[in-house]
């Protein structure tokens, strides 16, 4: 398993900076996940590790060792991109064989990985056919099972399930983190969406506009952001950012409370909405025009275009500077 270090990495274009003075480490057998928007700079990230992107400057280590210069053929890691990037002449088998083909195994070490990899991926029966003659998710898992077949030290995913949709995407999910825990090794995935960073991810980084902004596990992010853009960007609904005495006040929507528990905050609230979703409702409100929402597994006692005091619980506010 690889340690994977940025130390203080910068890529410059003449006058853009993609990415600014950026330093974190990914531990050895991490499922780690780069998230931001578009342009944040986490594609940067993936391909400065796969040897595709140069560094201006800073240093990439692998295990304490520097890659800046080291050949993408030599780094040893396998990649799957969002497009699959599969050859449609050849079927499941010699797309699986060909990262062994071109290293010039033997036909029984070949056909020996192949069964492996298509057993552990549920490929098996799927075999003779080729790429058109599958579905996305079947092409997801052949992409996957051409990167692990040669056993690399990394494993490098780029947005690889947006091209899914919602319910597939959500099994894709699932089968990708299961296959990572059972192989083991270090595995380095981007992604826009923070429903995936936080449901895939051991530790994440989020970035923005080329910097980095956190790292830590999904918990962490959730409970303790560190700036009011990491706030906004993670859960669902985001957390609420409400200026307040020079300061800007975050809570959770589902730490609001219409009740006083004797250690809260009261918010002047005007109530704008309530949403039923299925299985939670959503009370919409703005306090001096800013939007808030309360989040509630019951309906909240509440009439709309009212004014009414919501409650924050000082011990689940998180408070940034204004």
């Amino acid at each position: 398993m690889t340690r994977i270090t940025f130390d203080n990495v910068t890529k410059s274009y003449d006058t853009v900076q993609p990415l600014k003075d950026v330093s974190f480490a990914i531990e050895p057998g991490e499922f780690f996940v780069l998230v931001g928007p578009s342009g944040c700079g986490k594609s940067t990230l993936l391909r400065m590790i796969a040897g595709l992107e140069s560094i201006t400057e800073g240093t990439l280590s692998f295990d304490d060792v520097p890659m800046n210069d080291v050949e993408p053929r030599q780094r040893d890691v396998g990649m799957v991109f969002q497009n699959y990037a599969l050859y449609p002449h050849l079927t499941v088998f010699e797309n699986l064989a060909f990262p062994l083909s071109i290293r010039k195994e033997s036909r029984e070490t070949i056909a020996a990985r192949v069964k492996e990899v298509a057993e552990v991926l549920n490929l098996s029966p799927l075999l003779d056919r080729k790429p058109k003659q599958l579905s996305g998710g079947q092409r997801q898992r052949v992409a996957v099972g051409r990167a692990i077949i040669r056993k690399p030290r990394v494993f490098l995913f780029d947005e690889p399930l947006s091209n899914l949709d919602a319910q597939l995407r959500a099994h894709m999910r699932t089968e990708i983190r299961a296959l990572q825990r059972k192989l083991g090794v270090t595995t380095v995935y981007v992604t826009h969406d923070q429903v995936e960073a936080m449901t895939m991810s051991d530790r994440m980084a989020i970035l923005n506009e080329g910097r980095l902004q956190q790292v830590g596990s999904p918990a962490e992010i959730y409970d303790s952001p560190a700036t009011p853009f990491v706030a906004s960007f993670t859960g669902s609904p985001a957390m609420n950012l409400i200026p307040m005495d020079n300061q800007i006040l975050g809570i959770r929507p589902e730490r609001l409370r219409l009740e006083n528990d004797g250690n809260s905050r009261v918010l002047a609230v005007r109530t704008r909405a309530l949403e039923f979703i299925g299985h939670e409702w959503l009370a919409h409100g703005t306090v001096n025009a800013t939007p808030v929402i309360l989040r509630s597994t019951q309906k909240p006692a509440m009439e709309i275009d009212r004014d009414m005091a919501w409650y924050a619980p000082e011990s689940a506010i998180r408070w940034f500077p204004a």
